[in-house]
């Protein structure tokens, strides 16, 4: 495959269950403008960690982003990612838009730029006409993913798509009659839908039943927060796309492989609780600070974060200080560091 393209055989690279983060976007401090390196060094450094990136999404203030500078970020990441020795780690960008043309125009925009699977998100402009349209729902997905050159993965976040949520049959449905959609992130936090999607792809029917358009894009799975990722795994989920990533990489990838490993060997599932414990209550302490505390929280621990596109404001010095000190956010950092120090030992 191409360093910064999309391959025209189709070819993408494997994606699989784990950790994925939300990128941030970096902004220059006076002119807004994108800050490339910023980016790289970031995107490169939770790679390495084992966490695959997904640009362009809620984080990385997709909604502030012009087409143009969204490919400049597809293309900067797979740059990056292949001088750094991570040519196999995938790129999900990304692509949801008012319409389904834009939706569209913006897949096969990142499919040419190097991204190899997208994530589109409900449109909730018009959620008044579409929330309970479930035919105008289901057909959108339909076909943006029959005309998608790369794999779609549904992104259900009613939050920011109007209130639109998508219930677990609608999901079902789409999972088995689309072959190039390739798993759904379930930032409802809702772990009861989440249960009932993971059964029905767990059915031992459902691949040979169902199978997908590229067998390198299985259907997973995941949550849009971590703070459920124990009971998610043994409820047959694949891993979380969580913003809370970007500031602990190691500590949540080590979390990850202990669910799975306790699967296996109950003796390590109270080690598991334990940690999914410290990681839960911070994912639900820095949430609350959005975007903006997020990215105050990096400048605070890897010197780098900056400031989140306007009409976004950055976040309140006080409120800052508050947010570092609590001590769900120590105990998580400390956890980081903790797990980092094993791992480079």
């Amino acid at each position: 495959m191409a360093a910064n393209g999309y391959h025209p055989s189709g070819t993408i690279r494997q994606l699989k269950a784990g950790i994925f983060a939300p990128i941030p976007t970096f902004f220059l401090p006076e002119s807004e403008d994108l800050d490339i390196p910023t980016f790289e060094s970031h995107v490169t450094r939770l790679a390495a960690a084992g966490v695959g990136p997904l640009i362009a999404g809620s984080m990385g203030e997709a909604i502030h982003l012009s087409h143009s500078e969204r490919v400049k970020l597809i293309h900067a990441a797979r740059k990056a990612l292949d001088n750094a020795g991570l040519g196999h780690v995938p790129i999900i960008a990304g692509t949801g838009a008012g319409s389904t043309r834009e939706t569209l125009e913006l897949t096969n925009e990142a499919a040419a730029a190097g991204a190899d699977y997208s994530i589109v998100i409900t449109s909730g402009y018009f959620a008044g006409a579409l929330a309970n349209d479930k035919v105008a729902l289901k057909a959108f997905f339909v076909e943006v993913s029959e005309k998608s050159p790369i794999p779609v993965m549904i992104y259900n976040y009613p939050g920011a798509s109007g209130g639109i949520d998508l219930d677990s049959d609608l999901i079902t449905e789409l999972a088995k009659e689309c072959p190039n959609i390739c798993g759904v992130k379930l930032t409802c936090g809702n772990v009861g839908k989440l249960t009932r999607i993971a059964d029905a792809i767990a059915n031992p029917s459902f691949n040979s039943s169902h199978p997908r358009k590229n067998t390198n894009a299985p259907f997973l799975v995941l949550g849009g927060f971590i703070d459920f990722l124990v009971p998610a795994s043994y409820a047959n989920g694949h891993g979380a796309i969580t913003g809370l990533a970007n500031l602990f990489p190691n500590a949540i990838i080590h979390l990850f492989k202990l669910s799975e490993a306790s699967k296996k060997d109950p003796s390590i599932l109270a080690e598991s609780q334990r940690v999914q414990g410290i990681i839960a209550r911070a994912d639900y302490t820095i949430a609350k600070a959005s975007i903006a505390g997020t990215k105050y929280l990096l400048e605070r621990i890897q010197g780098y974060g900056g400031l989140p596109r306007k009409p976004l404001q950055p976040t309140a010095p006080a409120a800052a200080q508050i947010l570092w000190e609590h001590t769900d956010t120590q105990a998580a950092l400390k956890l980081e560091r903790e797990v980092a120090g094993k791992v480079q030992a």
